[in-house]
């Protein structure tokens, strides 16, 4: 006689263990966090540098910079040439990146292009951007779409070339056209990789925009880190770097999320 399965199993096991796990990873997460800024506290006491503040004299010096509203000034000027860059990076990117895909003399024409563009140390290209465009808010846009464009086109390049071949087959002895090929099979196929490569993308326009800041002209961030450091508030300096990387980090996740969610439902619960 076999067992009842509700006797082996407790009620809910199945669907609890993912929360365990999800539970036991957020737990360790926190534990990271909390050692790394063990760690920061000491180094900062030692210390290891007079420029190297303490964890606390940051975070007070973060609630501060957010107290007398400098730090959301900032971002508002940040974010413009962010978000600006990212979207038009975001529709050339993947349009680029289809036609190449699709059409094989726009592979070899364009796709060296780009790889050269994402090997490339692109702080040698900002001068070049700043002498053309000047120092305006389409110098940093355009330095933003330097680093993101590259990652977003090569990674719906490939997720359109990997496109499952019987789909494709099916479609064709369907009569579907080309427009039917490329919008109900082609794109929703290759989704999920090109939306990690708009994640990519994004990661790689934080970066873009802190250096147009810092090597364009001193506004938003890279006004308050390049203030703070000349007049060694080196606590306000850290405050402002660490609060770039926090925003980028809780960017990623979010968007990850959403990747989880919506195009990769077999990682859900991991």
């Amino acid at each position: 006689m076999q067992p009842n399965l509700e006797e082996v199993l407790p009620a809910g096991g199945a669907s609890a263990r993912p929360a365990v796990r999800h539970g036991h990873g957020v737990v360790v997460r926190l534990l990271s966090i909390a050692l790394f800024a063990a760690i920061w506290e000491i180094a900062g006491r030692i210390p290891v540098s007079f420029a190297f503040p303490t964890f606390s004299s940051t975070v007070v010096a973060l609630f501060e910079l957010m107290a007398d509203g400098s730090l959301f000034k900032a971002y508002l000027s940040t974010l413009q040439p962010l978000v600006l860059g990212v979207v038009l990076s975001t529709f050339v990117g993947v349009g680029v990146g289809t036609l190449c895909g699709l059409w094989r003399p726009g592979e070899w024409l364009l796709i060296p292009v780009f790889i050269v563009l994402q090997a490339a140390p692109v702080a040698a290209f900002i001068p070049l951007v700043t002498f053309i465009y000047g120092i305006g808010i389409t110098a940093k846009t355009l330095a933003v779409m330097i680093l993101a464009l590259p990652v977003i086109v090569l990674n719906t390049y490939k997720a359109v070339r990997n496109v499952n071949g019987s789909l494709l087959t099916m479609c064709r002895s369907f009569l579907g056209n080309q427009r039917q090929e490329i919008f109900k099979i082609v794109l929703p196929d290759a989704s999920p990789v090109i939306f990690a490569g708009l994640r990519l993308g994004v990661a790689a326009g934080f970066v873009g925009v802190v250096l147009a800041e810092l090597l364009i002209t001193p506004t938003g961030i890279g006004d308050l880190i390049t203030y703070h450091r000349s007049r060694a508030g080196y606590a306000e300096m850290y405050a402002t770097i660490a609060s770039i990387i926090a925003l980028s980090t809780l960017t990623l996740v979010a968007l990850q999320w959403i990747e989880t969610q919506v195009f990769r439902p077999e990682k859900r619960g991991r």
